[in-house]
């Protein structure tokens, strides 16, 4: 291995960041789909020669380890026929990919004639074939439902687009004209990629280049396995139910800390379901090391060396390790972010049984995506295809010293977001009465989970009357957002179709109260937006930390003042005995002293 000074080794670490973002940043202007633009929801990253992770992206971090594979498949699979200018197509799930709509682009980088590293990108494309448009198919029965899917093919060879395969997969689409933006804003992004790679080699020669890359991985393994050591051994548990069609499923997952490394254990997971909820082992893999990367790893090299110290067990045959041809349409908000809701928690409780660490301890952070995805004719005649990207906003989980981040994202995915009222306004024939910080979210506590938000839509200058929206919601039975150290979770989702009240004349209700009409919750499947119909969703607040007993009487106080807390929780969850909007200190003190009996009966009844 070449020697490298630390000053180059420093420029070219910083470089491959750079290629990195660049990348990031041709993929998001190329790309017209708010989803990519606003929701953030792609990844790009960087992969030596054999396909271990060099540089990890920011986007959503499940990626980084399955496109991994996906570039170790593409090298098992076509081997010499790997050639420059190359860019293979992968979203078989089975082989790589989330599910079938996370259309994976990996391209080999070649150095003077040799394969040196690689790019690799992902959005979710506009459709995929699937039963349902965009690609969620709550009712499929398998992945054969689900869409066009390839374990790997080439669609561009020596920097020339294969027609032919271009060509079939468009036929295979919905909206062909907004997947052909989708595929060419990641070849667009892994092009450059590529000239960035090329030029930095160029400049500091390939040994240079090739024996920093090197000892990156090598430094991040050696600063985890350090971090691992100075945290205390020990097993730390997280179970998360979720529901699909009306049948319950769990993610049991136990986290092992023994020395320098970590283990993380599903045994005790429920069998795989005949619902698309459930994931891969690679998705899986993605699923726990998204909350990881972020958690533990903040300040080292998202890379291979990261992944050298830990193992996964994941039972073949359960809901977190599913076997063909299983359907995982839902997988990303089903299976995939209980794995992170889990591996967030365990990690949680781990940080926070250290003195030293304590203060990087969190809840568990937005833990129910809604995923509501729309499909029809919109405003101007032509096909949409979409997501409400509401559910990219998120909430934060409350810290081991301060509140969350109200409609704070999400651990998984650091720059995610949701777009403007307006901009789906524009994309699809809808109307917002309201998007707002929904009280009582956030979960209870010492620290109090930041809020999540509820939000209705009506249908608006629809050519066909309205629109049609997949709901494959889960969160609404089960609370997931885990509080930590005696913390209660954040609320649960919930989806209500409001069935008009034709004689109402109030068009513009400001509150789930004053919709006109009969309410019915519901949560999986396919559903009209017509005509003065309404569609409620709330989500999820992040997960509190610490006895709600325990919270500065002040703070709530000041939480009801600004519509954060209700009166009624900060009497009956915080026990907090409110006078005019002040805290009467001595009736809280008597309602807390009273509520904690009440809670030692319950257990004791138990």
């Amino acid at each position: 291995m070449t020697s490298v000074d630390p000053i180059t080794f420093s420029i070219i670490r910083h470089r491959l960041f750079r290629v990195v973002e660049e990348a990031v940043i041709t993929l998001k202007h190329v790309s017209g789909s708010a989803i990519t633009n606003e929701g953030h929801d792609l990844m790009v990253s960087l992969y030596r020669a054999d396909g271990s992770l060099l540089m990890g992206g920011v986007g959503f971090l499940h990626h980084l380890t399955s496109a991994a594979e996906a570039c170790q498949s593409i090298v098992r699979r076509f081997g010499e026929d790997i050639e420059e200018g190359d860019i293979f197509l992968l979203n078989d799930p089975f082989t790589a990919a989330l599910h079938t709509s996370d259309v994976y682009l990996v391209s080999p980088i070649h150095h003077a004639g040799r394969l040196v590293a690689w790019s690799a990108c992902f959005v979710h494309v506009f459709d995929i074939g699937a039963m349902n448009p965009g690609g969620f198919a709550p009712d499929a029965q398998d992945i054969f439902s689900e869409g066009f899917s390839s374990p790997g093919i080439k669609i561009v060879s020596r920097g020339k687009l294969r027609q032919d395969v271009w060509e079939t997969i468009l036929n295979m689409v919905r909206g062909p004209e907004m997947v052909a933006l989708d595929l060419r804003s990641m070849i667009a992004c892994n092009n450059v990629a590529r000239e960035r790679m090329l030029a930095l080699i160029d400049k500091y020669g390939f040994a240079t280049v090739d024996s920093v890359c090197a000892a990156l991985i090598d430094r991040s393994e050696a600063q985890l396995r350090a971090r691992l050591l100075e945290l205390p051994d020990g097993q730390w548990q997280s179970r998360q139910y979720l529901t699909a069609k009306n049948k319950d499923y769990k993610v049991v997952l136990t986290m092992i800390k023994k020395g320098d490394t970590l283990t993380f254990d599903f045994t005790g997971s429920s069998p795989q379901s005949e619902h698309g909820v459930n994931c891969t082992k690679w998705a899986a893999l993605g699923g726990l090391f998204a909350p990881l990367f972020p958690l533990l790893c903040y300040d080292i090299v998202w890379n291979d060396g990261v992944i050298r110290p830990i193992t996964m067990i994941a039972p073949e045959g359960t809901i977190v390790n599913c076997t063909r041809p299983a359907p995982v349409s839902v997988a990303t908000v089903g299976a995939i972010q209980s794995v992170n809701n889990a591996a967030c928690a365990t990690i949680g409780k781990m940080l926070s049984a250290s003195e030293r660490f304590a203060d990087e301890a969190t809840a568990v952070w937005h833990a129910n995506h809604f995923a509501i995805f729309m499909f029809g004719r919109n405003q101007r005649g032509g096909l949409s295809i979409g997501i409400l990207t509401e559910t990219f906003a998120g909430a934060g989980g409350a810290r081991t010293f301060a509140d969350g981040v109200d409609v704070g994202g999400e651990i998984p995915n650091p720059i995610s977001r949701m777009a403007n009222v307006e901009t789906i306004e524009a994309t699809f024939p809808v109307r917002y009465l309201f998007r707002r910080r929904l009280e009582d979210s956030g979960g209870a506590g010492k620290f109090r989970g930041g809020l999540g938000c509820e939000m209705a839509i009506v249908p608006h200058d629809a050519p066909d009357g309205g629109i049609h929206y997949v709901l494959s919601g889960k969160g609404a039975a089960f609370p997931m957002s885990d509080g930590l150290g005696g913390g209660m979770p954040g609320g649960t989702n919930d989806y209500i179709w409001v069935h008009a009240d034709l004689d109402s004349n109030d068009l513009f209700p400001d509150t789930l109260s004053s919709f006109a009409g009969e309410k019915e919750p519901i949560s999986w499947g396919v559903f009209p937006l017509m005509g003065r119909d309404g569609l409620y969703v709330r989500w999820n607040g992040g997960g509190g930390v610490g006895d709600p007993f325990m919270r500065d009487p002040d703070k709530v106080a000041t939480d009801v003042l600004d519509g954060v807390v209700s009166r009624g929780a900060a009497r009956d969850v915080f026990g907090v005995v409110l006078d005019e909007g002040r805290p009467d200190r001595a009736a809280t003190d008597e309602l807390r002293k009273s509520l904690r009996i009440g809670r030692l009966a319950g257990r004791a009844a138990e």
